[in-house]
């Protein structure tokens, strides 16, 4: 059962240094109270500021066990007022600082960079675009460690720099893609004790053509007295086939624009080709990187860069509903993204049951000893992963 003092080692603790922007003598309800109130009920199933107030007066009783509740469970209008006052700067590093107590470091660990666009948070009547975040989620910790939101995916460009400020990126490998291929950031992921591996597209036109001849020219030779690894990975099932096959290129001789790409080491190529209902679908992708040309390690970032499509975005349309959410208030609905992200990260982190996302909602919603393990005993440590797939490895 938990109780008051548990409340003071759970992942609420991070969030009781925030600033309350409520008039004083108009506050009936406790801040960190109404914080945990809400992350409870998006870890129970709800997913707007009704739902969060009839999931805490359901669940009065149980949150009476460690919260004083001096005025009772808060009306939905309170909860909107006071989430859409809240400074989304501030509430973000709360949930940064608690996403670094829980951090394992892990050595190389893949950390993705990438952009999702809430549907229909925009309000045409009011001029606002609708919410694009911008998260960086930690592959091996299965956890997100921090966002910056915008009002347009073409902002990525100036969000991204933001982000990785905020984050610990020693020891590192950063994954970006096409979007983030400028040499400003790849300079500040080295600054920031990081490597990079950036996906290359025609934003980058003469540094795509040139790294891909240089595999052309590789290949035609058989990368003879070339430093060069590759590796190849066969995935299957659901009625398809899928072979990787990744190469990877130290000389950068044949590429004249790597200059000016700070730390800038090896360039990389992955091919695919999947079968699926007999038809057979190819494509090469080209990348740049300071990570190295170990064959696995670049293909398990490259490889891993996608997991937050599936791990994150999702998980998050899926098993939140996110992209559905008329949330819209412009405040409101940057705090809420972030109280997604702390339910996604900690029923990811969470082992107790072999689940998807929305199940474990249900069962959290449904079983109080599992919601109080979720709010207040540790996350899981993470699972190590290895490449998936049958690999097989070659030199030059």
């Amino acid at each position: 059962m938990p109780s008051a003092t548990a409340l003071d080692h759970a992942l609420t603790r991070h969030f009781a240094p925030l600033v309350d922007p409520r008039n004083p003598t108009q506050r009936r309800h406790i801040l960190l109270e109404m914080i945990v109130i809400a992350i409870a009920a998006i870890l129970g199933g709800a997913e707007g500021f009704a739902a969060i107030a009839q999931f805490g007066r359901s669940k009065e009783a149980w949150l009476r066990q460690f919260l004083d509740l001096p005025n009772g469970i808060p009306s939905h209008d309170t909860f909107g007022r006071v989430f859409s006052l809240i400074e989304p700067a501030a509430f973000q590093a709360c949930f940064r600082s608690w996403a670094e107590s829980i951090r394992e470091l892990i050595p190389a660990e893949v950390v993705a960079i990438d952009g999702k666009t809430l549907r229909h948070s925009f309000d045409r009547a009011r001029g606002l675009g609708a919410l694009h975040m911008v998260s960086a989620w930690a592959t091996a910790n299965r956890m997100v460690l921090g966002q910056v939101a915008t009002e347009a995916k073409s902002n990525e460009i100036t969000a991204i720099p933001k982000l990785l400020e905020l984050l610990c990126l020693r020891g590192c490998i950063v994954t970006i893609d096409a979007m983030g291929c400028q040499k400003a950031i790849a300079a500040q992921i080295i600054d920031q004790g990081g490597d990079y591996l950036l996906a290359l597209k025609g934003n980058q036109g003469h540094l795509v053509e040139e790294v891909n001849e240089a595999f052309i020219e590789a290949d035609a030779r058989g990368y003879a007295g070339l430093v060069s690894e590759g590796v190849e990975t066969r995935d299957s099932g659901h009625g398809r086939v899928e072979t990787r096959r990744y190469r990877t290129l130290e000389d950068l001789s044949a590429v004249p624009h790597s200059e000016g790409w700070k730390g800038m080491n090896m360039i990389g190529m992955v091919q695919s080709e999947r079968t699926c209902n007999g038809k057979i679908t190819q494509e090469t992708r080209y990348y740049i990187g300071s990570c190295g040309i170990n064959a696995d390690t670049f293909a398990t970032a490259a490889r891993g860069h996608w997991g937050i499509e599936n791990a994150v975005h999702w998980c998050l349309d899926i098993g939140f509903r996110e992209d559905e959410s008329r949330l819209r208030e412009p405040i409101a609905r940057e705090n809420f993204a972030v109280l997604r992200h702390l339910a996604l990260t900690r029923l990811k982190k969470d082992s107790t049951h072999k689940l998807g996302i929305h199940n474990k909602r249900l069962t959290a919603g449904w079983n109080e000893k599992y919601l109080g393990k979720l709010l207040f005993e540790p996350p899981d440590p993470p699972r190590r992963k290895t490449m998936s797939g049958d690999s097989n490895i070659s030199g030059p």
